[in-house]
């Protein structure tokens, strides 16, 4: 009995090292190819827009960016994939892209189920929602007007509020209003753009998406001033990079450069001032720059690869005030641990 249970073992052992060893070839395949794909929102202000150049900018793109430096020393070795919220996961999960990093909560499903790695949250949001600052609800005829606080959300009665349909908000929207006894009247949308367009023609009284999505899309409105993003969130969005699960390396690459980008902030460490804190003997900052040890090599990249980041892209802080800032968007939860945020970086050691 004992022979073919070692027999059996020692066969499930192999396999399980073959099948690791065939997962962990996503750095390879960048690097034979050239350059990364990535999966990005089809347009966002603030996290993922294509230029009239040609060229995406946004929060996510700079990640992106950032990723490509430490892998090539060149943040444009960056191929962008535009995806709906319906389509990004297949692409994902199919190998279409390399990275997904577009808007995407971090669930318990979509950890287990779905086959995938979250990385570090790169941005804490919450659930929201705008409304006409001047429209007067005509809702179970209290004709009440919402204010930016609203201390009771009866005024909602009878709403009809633009959500895009079998994402994260369609769901927090229904149990949100479940739980406070409130009817409402769904007005579902495949495309962000179409539900955004919907509500600024007056098709629904209310439009809900993630705080961050509110504030980039108030901007696109025929007359921004007239809306208002309420004070009161339906839920807590915690976004970051996403990738697929068996390849532990490439794993471990998406989050020690999102780590470094948190890191470098802490450290005062930005493109501007790299190469005097270059010459530096304070051995955390030796050791974080590739200057001393093999950090960098036992993720596969070079030593010195969050000195190509912070060239080519600058810290946490460097990104968020050049995308996110213009959107009146404080840091908030998105400040540094030690500024009163939830931004921590583990040691780099």
């Amino acid at each position: 009995m004992q022979k073919p249970f070692m027999c059996m073992l020692l066969a499930v052992v192999v396999c399980l090292i073959a099948t690791t060893a065939a997962a962990q070839k996503t750095l390879k395949a960048v690097q034979d190819r050239g350059h990364l794909l990535c999966g990005v929102n089809p347009g966002l202000p603030g996290f993922a827009v294509k230029g009239t150049d040609g060229k995406w900018r946004g929060f996510d793109v700079d990640y992106y960016r950032a990723l490509a430096a430490a892998i090539f020393n060149d943040p444009d070795r960056v191929e962008f994939k535009p995806f709906g919220a319906k389509d990004r996961f297949p692409a994902l999960q199919s190998g279409g892209i390399d990275v997904l990093s577009r808007n995407t909560t971090w669930t318990l499903t979509r950890d287990a189920l779905y086959g995938f790695h979250f990385g570090p949250t790169l941005f804490y949001d919450g659930q929201g929602m705008m409304v006409p600052t001047e429209l007067g609800f005509k809702l179970g005829g209290a004709g009440a007007r919402l204010v930016q606080k609203p201390k009771s959300f009866s005024h909602f009665n009878g709403a009809k509020i633009c959500v895009l349909a079998r994402t994260t908000s369609d769901r927090n929207l229904e149990e949100f209003f479940r739980s406070h006894g409130i009817r409402y009247t769904p007005v579902r949308f495949k495309v962000t753009k179409d539900m955004f367009k919907a509500y600024d023609q007056g098709k629904c009284d209310v439009v809900t998406s993630d705080v961050s999505q509110l504030l980039a899309q108030k901007t696109a409105l025929k007359t921004p001033s007239d809306h208002v993003i309420l004070g009161a969130l339906l839920s807590k969005e915690p976004l970051g990079p996403v990738v697929r699960h068996r390849d532990d390396q490439w794993y471990d690459i998406i989050k020690w450069v999102a780590f470094g980008l948190i890191q470098a902030e802490e450290y005062a460490i930005s493109a501007e001032n790299l190469d005097t804190v270059l010459t530096t003997q304070a051995p955390v900052l030796r050791r974080f720059l590739g200057l001393d040890g093999e950090l960098g090599t036992s993720l596969g990249l070079h030593r010195d690869f969050m000195v190509r980041v912070i060239r080519h892209v600058g810290n946490y802080g460097d990104i968020f005030a050049r995308h996110l800032s213009p959107l009146d968007l404080e840091r908030g939860p998105n400040a540094l641990w030690n500024a009163g945020g939830l931004l921590f970086a583990p040691p780099f050691r």
